[in-house]
C-alpha cells in the first residue's frame, strides 16, 4: 500500500471516529424514550432540520449515480432529473413542511409516518399504519442495498480492494452508529455530512474543469460527441461484444444521438422525480422533528440553496469528467466512480481522503435514516401498534434494534451484485415511496373530505402501479417508457379521491381536527 493510500485511510479514519463519537455522545439522551430515539424530541433547529433532510435524501447516488449517468450518456437524463429534484425540494418545503409539523403533533403526537396516517384518519384498527409500515420495509430494504453498493464501489475504486469485503465493512460502520445513537446522532452527523458533500462536489467540479483544459476546451470536446450536451437528445456509446464501449485511437466511439426517450413524455417523467419528495419518509420525518413550525421558512431557504448547488455540481462533474478522462470508464456501472477517480488525481492524498469521505458521508447519512425509519416501522407500528399494544418503550426499542440487524443483513444481500447501477436502484425505491405516500400526504394536509378508505386505496394503488409499471409496462417503450413514479402518483391520487367520495365522509371529530390544526402554535 502506497504512502498516498495511507494518508487517504488516515483522513477517512478521522472522519469515522468523529461520526461514531457523535453516536456515543447521544447514547443516553436517545435511549431515554422512543420519541427521542426516533424523532429527537422535536428539537431540531433550522440548520439541522434543513441539512439533515437533504443529506439523508441525496445519499451516495448524488456523488456517484448522477455523475455516472451524465458521464456515460450525456446531459439529458441527469439534467432533467436534477431540475425535477430541485423543484420538488422547494415545493415540498413550501407546501408540506409547516403543515406536517403542526398536524403530526395535533394528530396524537405522531412520531413516525405510519403513525401520522393512522392518527390523521382516526384509524383505530391500525390498518393504515400496518400497510404503510410494510411499504416502508419493502422499499427501504432496496434503498439500503443501493447505499451499501456505494460503499463497496467507493473502497474498491480507492484502494483496489475486494468489493464484497469493503461493502460489508461500510455497512457495519453505518449500522453501529445508528444502532447506538438513534435519530439525534443521525441528524447531527447529517449536518457534518451535508457540509462535506457540498464542499466535495464544488472542489472536484472546479478542479476537473482545469484538468480538462479549461471551459472552452471542455465545451469544444463535448460538443463533438453527438447529443452529449443536448437537453432533448441522448448520446449513444458504441458498445462492443464484450459489453464495453469501443475505443479507437485513444478516443471513445459514439453513434448517432437519439431522441431522449419518448421526447417530451420522458422529460416530464424525469421532472416527476420531484413528486417523490411529497412521499419520502426520511425527509418528511425531518419536518415532523423541527423545533417549531416558525423555523420552516429559514430551513426551506437553506435546503433549496444546498440542493441546487449540489445537483448542478454533480451533473457537471459527470459531463466534464468525460472530457478529462474520456476512456477511463467503458460501462455505465463503472462510470459511477468518476467522482472518486477525479478526486484521487487532482487532490493531495489527505485532502482526497476528506473529500471522498463526502461519498461515504452521503451513504451513511441516507442508509442510517433508512435503517432507523424501517426499524421504527417494525417496532412502533407493527410490534407496538398491532402485536403488543401494551409494550414498554424498552421493549419497543429492543425490537427496533433486532429489526435493524435484520434489515442490515437483507441490504447486504441485495448489494452483493457489484454491477448494480446505483441510479437505477434508487430510482425504483424513490418511485415506490413517491407514489405510495406522496398523493396521500398532500390530500391529508389539504383535503378535509379524504377518509381512511381512500387513504388505504391510494397507498396500495401507488405501490402496485410502480411495481407493475416497472416490470411489465415500461419495457414496452414509447409513451409507456415514462418513469413509473408519474403514473403511480396519478393513479394513487385518483384512487384516494374516488374511493373517499364513494364511501362515508370522515367523522365530525376528524373534520374538526382538520379545520383547526393550522391554528396550533407548535
Amino acid at each position: 500500500m502506497s504512502s498516498g493510500d495511507i494518508q487517504v485511510i488516515l483522513a477517512m479514519a478521522l472522519y469515522f471516529i468523529v461520526v461514531l463519537s457523535v453516536g456515543f455522545f447521544y447514547l443516553r439522551r436517545s435511549n431515554s424514550s422512543s420519541e427521542n430515539y426516533f424523532l429527537g424530541g422535536r428539537g431540531l433547529g433550522p440548520w439541522l432540520t434543513a441539512l439533515s433532510a437533504e443529506a439523508s435524501d441525496m445519499s451516495g447516488w448524488l456523488l456517484m449515480g448522477l455523475p455516472g449517468v451524465a458521464y456515460f450518456t450525456g446531459a439529458s437524463d441527469a439534467m432533467w432529473t436534477a431540475i425535477g429534484l430541485a423543484i420538488g425540494t422547494y415545493l415540498n418545503w413550501k407546501f408540506v413542511a409547516r403543515r406536517l409539523r403542526k398536524y403530526s403533533e395535533v394528530a396524537g403526537n405522531a412520531i413516525t409516518l405510519p403513525d401520522f396516517f393512522s392518527n390523521r384518519f382516526h384509524d383505530d384498527r391500525r390498518i393504515l399504519m400496518s400497510v404503510a409500515a410494510v411499504i416502508i420495509l419493502l422499499f427501504f430494504c432496496i434503498y439500503c442495498g443501493s447505499c451499501f453498493v456505494t460503499c463497496g464501489k467507493l473502497f474498491s475504486t480507492l484502494f483496489g480492494l475486494d468489493y464484497t469485503t469493503m461493502m460489508i465493512l461500510g455497512a457495519l460502520v453505518v449500522f453501529v452508529y445508528t444502532f447506538v445513537g438513534g435519530y439525534l446522532s443521525v441528524c447531527t452527523t447529517d449536518l457534518i455530512q451535508g457540509s462535506i458533500m457540498i464542499c466535495a462536489l464544488v472542489v472536484v467540479f472546479v478542479g476537473s474543469v482545469g484538468m480538462a483544459g479549461g471551459v472552452e476546451n471542455t465545451v469544444a470536446f463535448l460538443q463533438d460527441i453527438p447529443g452529449f450536451l443536448s437537453a432533448t437528445m441522448t448520446a449513444q456509446p458504441v458498445m462492443g461484444a464484450d459489453g464495453l464501449q469501443v475505443v479507437e485511437n485513444g478516443m471513445p466511439l459514439f453513434g448517432e444521438a437519439t431522441v431522449y426517450g419518448a421526447g417530451a413524455v420522458t422529460i416530464v417523467g424525469c421532472l416527476a422525480w420531484g413528486l417523490g419528495y411529497f412521499g419520502m419518509p426520511q425527509v418528511l420525518v425531518r419536518f415532523m422533528s423541527a423545533r417549531h413550525s416558525d423555523d420552516i421558512k429559514k430551513s426551506r431557504i437553506i435546503a433549496t440553496v444546498w440542493v441546487v448547488v449540489s445537483l448542478a455540481s454533480a451533473v457537471c462533474i459527470g459531463l466534464v469528467g468525460r472530457a478529462a478522462l474520456p476512456t477511463e470508464f467503458l460501462t455505465a456501472s463503472a462510470a459511477e466512480s468518476i467522482f472518486v477517480v477525479l478526486a484521487q488525481i487532482m487532490l493531495p492524498s489527505f485532502v482526497c481522503g476528506l473529500v471522498v469521505s463526502g461519498i461515504f458521508a452521503a451513504t451513511m447519512s441516507s442508509s442510517s435514516s433508512y435503517l432507523l425509519i424501517a426499524g421504527s416501522a417494525i417496532s412502533q407500528n407493527l410490534y407496538k401498534g398491532l402485536i403488543n399494544r401494551k409494550a414498554t418503550d424498552a421493549q419497543a426499542m429492543f425490537v427496533s434494534r433486532v429489526a435493524l440487524t435484520a434489515i442490515l443483513i437483507f441490504g447486504i444481500i441485495i448489494a452483493l451484485d457489484q454491477n448494480s447501477s446505483i441510479f437505477q436502484v434508487v430510482s425504483y425505491a424513490w418511485a415506490g415511496f413517491g407514489a405510495s405516500f406522496g398523493p396521500l400526504m398532500l390530500l391529508s394536509l389539504y383535503w378535509r373530505r379524504a377518509n381512511w378508505q381512500g387513504a388505504l386505496a391510494g397507498m396500495l394503488t401507488g405501490a402496485a402501479t410502480v411495481i407493475v409499471w416497472n416490470l411489465w409496462v415500461k419495457p414496452l417503450g414509447g409513451i409507456f417508457g415514462v418513469y413509473e413514479l408519474l403514473p403511480g402518483f396519478i393513479f394513487a391520487l385518483i384512487a384516494i379521491v374516488v374511493v373517499s367520495k364513494l364511501t362515508a365522509e370522515p367523522s365530525k371529530e376528524v373534520l374538526d381536527e382538520f379545520d383547526h390544526y393550522m391554528e396550533t402554535d407548535v
